[in-house]
């Protein structure tokens, strides 16, 4: 089955062509950095006009890749939410509109579901069941993973998510967005032990996530030492403390679901999931402990729609059809 994937959960508007959720034969992203970067971050109004111009050159590069028209289509699958709501509108529109024209099944995806998915277009996919973590701009999670129906919520992030933590911090740092990519960068000439950072814990919570007391406590030492900033040492120091801080609150939480479940297996997804670092903790970490990691391709890390496509065939496969009536949704 070919299968079309549409992406326009946030500010990137993306199309792939995927076979039997398995073989991609083309995927195309249409990125928005510039756009957003002057603001320090996304907004909304203007990804929602950004995807409205994109949207059908994205689908027409993806079918030309592919080498494909569109009557070669045998379903499409599109991210239904979690997102901003006028972005969401414009990929969902139109994927309603092609599977109208055409005649062929429309498969609602959960975007966070979708991430879950991105290891299953790797040459050896995970067995199930498997502990995952999504980590991005605006979702921590921890799951259970027993099947592409079966998907168990074990935590999250209280208040900011580690990308949004990325990206306020980097403001702070005066290093410019997107956030994650920037710290990064900054944090390789840093000493990542320069600052004393605290990693923040929910008592009775052992998976729960928080960032915003970390986030705060960069912006209280920030200025009570604002001669940090007037040093590009200093500044990479500290991006490197910061880093080492998230990164050791995901990778304990991520280990601690694994015991907890007896699951020897741990998938790790999102935007985040790019950050080098974090990657590098992990598959140390987690070699010491027996424990099987699957982390995709920088490229399938960072929100794109061969995921959903991936995604929309197994649900597909089990059942699932969306009706032309249905809407898109903020949360969940």
């Amino acid at each position: 089955m070919i299968f079309l994937g549409i992406e326009t959960s946030c500010d990137e508007t993306a199309a792939a062509v995927v076979v039997d959720g398995r073989r991609v034969l083309a995927d195309v992203v249409a990125t928005q950095f510039d756009l957003h970067a002057q603001y320090g971050g996304v907004v909304p109004e203007l990804a929602a006009r950004r995807h409205q111009e994109n949207i059908l050159p994205v689908i027409k590069a993806a079918l030309a890749q592919a080498g494909l028209g569109l009557s070669d289509l045998s379903a499409i699958a599109v991210t239904q939410g979690p997102g901003l709501i006028g972005a969401l509108v414009i990929g969902f529109a139109v994927a309603k509109s092609l599977a109208y024209a055409l005649q062929i099944p429309l498969v609602g995806v959960h975007h966070l579901h979708a991430h879950l998915a991105a290891p299953f277009l790797l040459e050896t996919p995970p067995e199930f069941p498997f502990i995952a973590l999504v980590v991005s701009g605006g979702h921590t999670n921890l799951y259970k993973v027993e099947g592409f129906q079966n998907i168990t919520l074990l935590g999250r992030s209280r208040d900011d998510a580690a990308g949004e933590a990325f990206d306020k911090v980097a403001k702070l740092l005066h290093l410019g967005y997107p956030g994650g990519i920037a710290i990064e960068k900054m944090a390789q000439t840093g000493d990542p032990q320069a600052f004393a950072l605290p990693r923040p814990r929910i008592v009775g919570e052992p998976l729960t996530f928080s960032y915003s007391g970390l986030k705060t406590a960069v912006a209280v030492l920030l200025r009570q030492h604002p001669e940090i900033l007037a040093s590009a040492q200093t500044v990479a120091d500290l991006a490197a403390s910061f880093q080492a801080a998230v990164v050791d609150s995901l990778v304990s939480r991520a280990l601690l679901a694994v015991q907890a479940h007896a699951c020897p297996r741990l998938v790790v997804a999102g935007g985040v999931a790019a950050n080098r670092r974090l990657r590098q903790e992990l598959l140390d970490q987690a070699k010491n402990a027996g424990i099987e990691v699957f982390l995709p391709p920088l490229k399938l890390c960072t929100d794109n729609a061969a995921m959903v496509a991936a995604l929309g065939y197994h649900l597909f496969q089990a059942g699932e059809r969306l009706d032309l009536r249905a809407d898109v949704f903020a949360r969940g």
